[in-house]
């Protein structure tokens, strides 16, 4: 494990893949890159790699970590999105952000939430600056759980978000047809396919029904 004494983006000397593993939140081998060595990779390190491979990976405490989503789950995504800018629209409230939207949300830490909400106050300005890396959280960070996430990963994914200042998050479940809406890293309301996500001070007035957010993913949603 890493110690205090050590910088977050160093690997600790006698450390194990294992160990890498474990802190990561025992993700996957495969969606770890080893170029650059793990606990040496940096922001430019996760913009080369997409332009080099084509692949989105996180940096996590200096190491590339690719991000897994399905055909399926991407759909949900983009009907989060639609609601989501359907509910903005008009209101002047902040931005969406896609699932490939590279987000700083801590020093050596750069996260892509599925779907993301920053408000214009987080962002500091009314007005879109173009860069490649995003250096705020997200007021919302929501995840579209795939198979290739294991629960320690998004644990703390979770333990990240609200260090970073995040407000709110949703982690759906299109297996299950569920989902878990947190306020924080252990306050969690779980929602099942009947009833409805609220944007509660985060979003005031957006109301999702799951049923209606799979429907539209499902190419089902009203006309």
């Amino acid at each position: 494990m890493a110690t205090s004494s050590l910088p977050s983006s160093i690997v600790p000397p006698g450390d194990t893949a294992a160990d890498l593993l474990r802190r990561l939140g025992r993700v996957p081998p495969w969606r770890v890159r080893l170029t650059p060595p793990p606990g040496t990779a940096k922001e430019k390190d996760v913009i080369q790699a997409e332009r080099r491979t084509g692949r989105l990976c996180e940096l996590i405490d200096g190491t590339l970590v690719e991000k897994v989503m399905g055909g399926y789950e991407s759909a949900v995504a983009a009907a989060m999105i639609y609601f989501l800018k359907t509910h903005l629209r008009g209101r002047r409230l902040g931005v969406v952000l896609a699932p490939d939207g590279l987000l700083r949300i801590l020093p050596r830490q750069v996260r892509i939430p599925d779907v993301a909400f920053l408000s214009w106050r987080r962002l500091g300005s009314r007005r879109w600056k173009r860069q490649p890396i995003v250096p705020a959280a997200p007021d919302l960070a929501v995840e579209v759980l795939s198979k290739g996430n294991t629960k320690a990963e998004m644990k703390r994914k979770l333990r990240d978000y609200f260090a970073a200042g995040v407000r709110l998050v949703w982690f759906i479940d299109p297996r299950t047809r569920t989902a878990e809406s947190y306020v924080g890293p252990e306050q969690f309301e779980t929602i099942d396919e009947h009833g409805v996500l609220s944007g509660g001070e985060v979003l005031p007035g957006f109301k999702l029904a799951l049923r209606d957010l799979f429907a539209e993913a499902e190419g089902a949603g009203a006309d």
